[in-house]
């Protein structure tokens, strides 16, 4: 349970988000002093062997600043309050998208987790992303302390929460096609191949609906670099609304199920 449970919210976007040593770089932080306009909410439960064990709740909304439309991703995790005796959780996520490329700017990780089975942890790591010179500047704090290593990569490279908000708000999801992508998630870059397929599910919300499953393998760190896989499920409607959300980690499969949709 300590394993799985330090890493289970951050899987609804893409793999494992691990926090490594960090090292001193020069990049200066990005402030496009953003104005919020129109977006959506998502709100999941997230199930393990039958428990809930997590709220999940991912909001993608518009902004303007100096810089021009953006779009602002933001994904919250919170335990269930009746199993905080054994490990608790209040996690957030951001990130700051190029709204014509979604490329990232700037991604902010505020991590809170502790309890009976989970050692304390109190962190926030900022992501800088420079696309022009195809850089990253990663700064972890904890306890005071400060670190920042610089990471070179590859055009077009995306974090988890601008692959999710890609998928739902550019384009078509188009079954049969395979879409390789560039992931850098503030400590490792990893080339994953996403698959698309339509299926049929049912779900909480909308009862049986037609949709696309966007599915792919992964290696998780925390389980040694094993392999296991996250699957996607968004409306074929207009919408394209992600309705289910699966990860197949080697500790079994965790079940984020749509429970909500608001307009913010």
């Amino acid at each position: 349970m300590i394993r799985w449970t330090r890493r289970i919210g951050i899987f609804i976007i893409i793999g494992i988000l691990t926090l490594g040593r960090m090292a001193y770089g020069d990049e200066p932080a990005i402030n496009p002093q953003p104005k919020t306009g129109k977006g959506k909410v998502f709100t999941y439960s997230a199930t393990k062997l039958g428990l809930h064990v997590l709220k999940a709740t991912i909001k993608i909304l518009e902004e303007k600043s100096d810089k021009g439309k953006l779009f602002k991703v933001q994904a919250i995790f919170q335990s269930n309050p009746s199993l905080e005796f054994l490990f608790r959780m209040n996690t957030r996520f951001t990130s700051t998208l190029e709204a014509e490329t979604y490329t990232p700017l700037v991604t902010v990780k505020e991590i809170s987790h502790g309890g009976l089975f989970m050692k304390n942890k109190n962190q926030v790591q900022t992501i800088n992303f420079n696309p022009a010179r195809q850089k990253a500047v990663v700064e972890l704090v904890e306890k005071k302390e400060k670190e920042k290593k610089e990471y070179s990569l590859p055009p077009g490279t995306y974090d988890p929460l601008s692959m999710f908000a890609r998928f739902y708000l550019r384009g078509e999801l188009t079954p049969g096609r395979d879409i390789p992508m560039s992931i850098f998630d503030g400590a490792r870059l990893r080339q994953i191949v996403f698959h698309y397929h339509k299926d049929r599910i049912r779900t909480k919300l909308y009862g049986e609906v037609e949709a696309v499953r966007l599915e792919s393998k992964t290696h998780f760190a925390t389980f040694g670099d094993q392999e296991g896989g996250i699957r996607i499920w968004y409306m074929t409607d207009a919408r394209k609304t992600p309705v289910l959300v699966e990860t197949d980690l080697p500790v079994g499969t965790i079940r984020f199920e749509l429970e909500s949709v608001e307009e913010s």
